[in-house]
């Protein structure tokens, strides 16, 4: 192993370590989704089985409208946890983010680090998707991404913009000057749907301002709001780098994930909405669809589970499930598009 494969691995190791061990969480922002009720109904007319979840998105259909987070990539661990996660989600048909693969556009560790992203023999038709940073999505690297995706038989392409994260992270990337344009450009020579997600701090009016000023539309085919109230990375690159909270302001910074949602969907009324960040129940997934997401992402509470086992994993995600299909029993949804329209009540 190269000086460099070790200190990017030691690195992976560390980010899973302390969002295992440390509290990571943002502490004065929360996701406002306690600021919301889901109507309950004592006259429900459905039956809890029947309840239907299922639901399309991005081509492919998902058992329950659930993705896992991205969460890891390039360390020996990160093996472990991805095909533990990835087995958890073909056995309950959800979809799945991998980590970033940056780590794999780089020839001199990109053989080493692939295995830690293979998980298509334990999870072959799961809607897998694959994650590159902004800062690397360019036309010169379109090559290596490409050979990237495929070679984990990728679906789609999760492009992640997390400029307060790569701020704080030691050599992080902090040049974000014409992203906005590459974003747009190399979007079309992509023969991969290409979702925009945040890390945590959160995609919201001022970000889609943005992303619809040179054309009007949209260049992407998804976005995760991705939005502060769950793990803050900021606080995450802090403690690996510095072993302390240096800046606390900026630890708990970001667009709260129900107003990210709420903006991004009066924006863009139609665009298929991931939310994340801080979903911790079926509750809390009953209310983010309620209030206009397609789907949710669960990242960091699935990261001991699935160190521990697949089933341990699987396990988690099924009592999620069952929540979050009571939810819709409860206030007289029979699915999701019923949800929908009930819409959630401000508290």
């Amino acid at each position: 192993m190269t000086a460099d494969q070790f200190e990017m691995a030691f690195r992976k190791r560390q980010h899973i370590d302390v969002c295992r061990y440390e509290d990571v969480d943002f502490t004065t922002v929360t996701t406002g989704l306690e600021r919301y009720r889901l109507p309950y109904n004592a006259l429900t007319q459905t039956r809890l089985d029947d309840i239907e979840l299922s639901t399309e998105f991005l081509g492919a259909t998902l058992r329950a409208p659930i993705l896992v987070g991205a969460m890891t990539g390039g360390a020996e661990l990160s093996r472990t946890i991805n095909r533990n996660l990835a087995t958890a989600a073909q056995r309950l048909g959800v979809g799945m983010m991998l980590g970033s693969q940056r780590v794999m556009l780089d020839s001199r560790r990109g053989e080493r680090a692939a295995a830690s992203f293979a998980v298509r023999d334990v999870a072959p038709d799961v809607l897998l998707i694959g994650n590159i940073g902004l800062s690397q999505f360019t036309k010169d690297a379109l090559p290596d991404i490409i050979q990237a995706l495929d070679r984990v038989q990728a679906n789609v392409l999760a492009v992640h913009s997390n400029p307060l994260q790569e701020a704080v992270q030691h050599d992080g990337d902090t040049d974000f000057a014409g992203s906005i344009e590459r974003l747009h450009d190399v979007t079309v020579m992509l023969d991969y749907p290409v979702l925009l997600k945040e890390v945590g701090h959160g995609i919201g009016a001022a970000a889609v301002a943005e992303l619809l000023r040179r054309t009007g539309e949209a260049p992407v085919a998804a976005i995760d709001v991705a939005g502060a109230g769950g793990t803050s990375w900021s606080r995450v690159e802090q403690l690996v780098r510095y072993g302390e909270l240096r800046y606390p302001d900026l630890a708990e910074w970001g667009i709260p994930t129900t107003q990210a949602l709420l903006e991004v969907r009066a924006a863009l009324p139609t665009i298929p909405l991931v939310a994340s960040g801080g979903i911790r129940t079926g509750m809390d997934a009953a209310k983010a669809i309620a209030l206009g997401a397609d789907v949710v992402a669960i990242a960091r509470p699935l990261l001991s589970p699935a160190i521990e086992s697949a089933a341990a994993a699987t396990a988690w995600l099924q009592r999620f499930i069952d929540e979050f299909r009571i939810c819709l029993h409860g206030c007289g949804a029979a699915d999701l598009a019923a949800l929908r329209s009930l819409r959630a009540i401000s508290a």
